[in-house]
């Protein structure tokens, strides 16, 4: 019987930063010293048998996100396939396997820790900042490269691993970005901050707070809530007696769009609605109910516009054939997370991480998003963003 190196390369999608992103972190669980690659039996002619495998929040109130992340990565494997690559003299055959971590930093941790067991290649993801901080550790342990296109907190990269990259602009780009928006170029003179108290939610909202402040807006409330909640009358009733201009959320869409509908309620319609990645989807019309407060939100993305992205309207194009309706933000960046893996395995000639990391780092590939270029901690060189609003209830590119 032939026998046949099998790699998987794990997909772990979101923010954020739990980017979603964005639970709070809990301590990392060590792994054993780097692993070797696993032999299995060999499918068809002696191919190499590489697995990208995606794990993102497939289940719970992030799903879509995580969905559309996994199409991302899924996009990839097809294209990959189309390709005949060959690495070490074989002929690669790329497989997707796909994990579900429920945006929960527990098991987050406990998939990074399954996937380091496994001997995995690489990982791309997570999605979100709560569950990719923790986990990062556990693969740098186990000497695992992972790339993630949706994890926004900046303490990712602080312990400066030379296991962990991201391809997408972290929360010191996006929420100051938002707060000197809404300062110097709206001349907002007040806001009010809520964050969901996870990761992501209290790093974006602290970055906003403090570039407002130091702009010279007033910062009138500071409230909380959870990322699983649903009721926010209390906190918004306690906002609306300070009589805001702006209120800005860190948290993902799934409370964001519950929220404006309860802002509408209230009747605090001409307040401005800011927040980071993770209410800046396409489904956050649907869960505001397109209520008439979803026209002041204004959003920001790591990322350019796709229709100012290299790929972009061809790649979304594609997408939306292969998945119809699913889109939503950061397919485009677990497409080029994998590709990226891929490439530097190709140019290493070799899936085995200590040969191939190298390589990773001195990447300068030409993704469907980005030029993709990292700094020595593994953050994304020259990282772009976009503000967004939406306009009868359409995601739209602020002028």
């Amino acid at each position: 019987m032939q026998w046949k190196l099998t790699v998987v390369v794990v997909a772990a999608a979101l923010a954020a930063a739990a980017c979603g992103k964005k639970e709070e972190t809990p301590a990392a669980t060590t792994s054993s010293a780097a692993p070797a690659p696993a032999a299995a039996p060999a499918a068809s002619g002696g191919d190499l048998v590489v697995r990208i495998g995606h794990v993102a929040p497939i289940s719970g109130p992030q799903a879509h996100y995580g969905k559309d992340n996994e199409n991302g990565a899924r996009l990839a494997i097809e294209d990959l396939n189309k390709q005949g690559i060959t690495i070490g003299g074989k002929t690669v055959k790329w497989e997707l396997a796909a994990e579900d971590d429920g945006a929960d930093p527990k098991q987050g941790t406990a998939v990074a820790q399954k996937l380091c067991d496994a001997k995995v290649a690489g990982v791309v993801g997570h999605l979100n900042s709560g569950t990719t901080i923790p986990a990062s550790k556990i693969y740098n342990d186990c000497g695992i490269p992972h790339v993630t296109g949706a994890a926004t907190n900046p303490d990712l990269t602080k312990p400066g691993y030379d296991t962990t990259y991201r391809i997408i602009a972290n929360d010191n780009a996006l929420g100051a970005a938002l707060g000197n928006y809404a300062v110097k170029t709206l001349g907002l003179k007040s806001v009010a901050v809520i964050d969901d108290r996870t990761a992501y939610g209290q790093g974006v909202a602290d970055i906003f707070r403090k570039t407002a402040e130091a702009d010279g807006a007033k910062v009138v409330d500071q409230q909380f809530t959870t990322d699983k909640s649903v009721d926010f009358m209390a906190i918004l009733t306690a906002i609306k007696a300070k009589n805001p201009d702006a209120i800005f959320f860190g948290g993902m869409d799934s409370q964001a769009g519950p929220m404006l509908r309860q802002l509408a309620q209230l009747g605090m319609t001409k307040v401005k609605y800011f927040g980071g990645d993770g209410i800046c989807t396409t489904k956050i019309a649907d869960l505001s109910s397109k209520s008439a407060t979803l026209g002041n939100v204004i959003c920001a993305e790591g990322g350019a516009s796709l229709a100012k992205m290299p790929g972009g309207v061809e790649w979304r194009k594609r997408y939306d054939e292969r998945f119809p309706g699913q889109f939503q933000v950061y397919s485009p960046y677990t497409y080029d997370a994998t590709m990226l893996l891929a490439d530097a395995m190709k140019r290493a000639d070799s899936i085995d991480p200590k040969v191939y990391i190298p390589k990773l780092k001195e990447s300068n590939y030409q993704g469907v998003t980005t030029t993709i270029k990292f700094q020595p901690n593994g953050e994304l060189v020259d990282a772009p963003y976009t503000l967004y609003t939406y306009k009868d209830g359409v995601k739209t590119v602020v002028e």
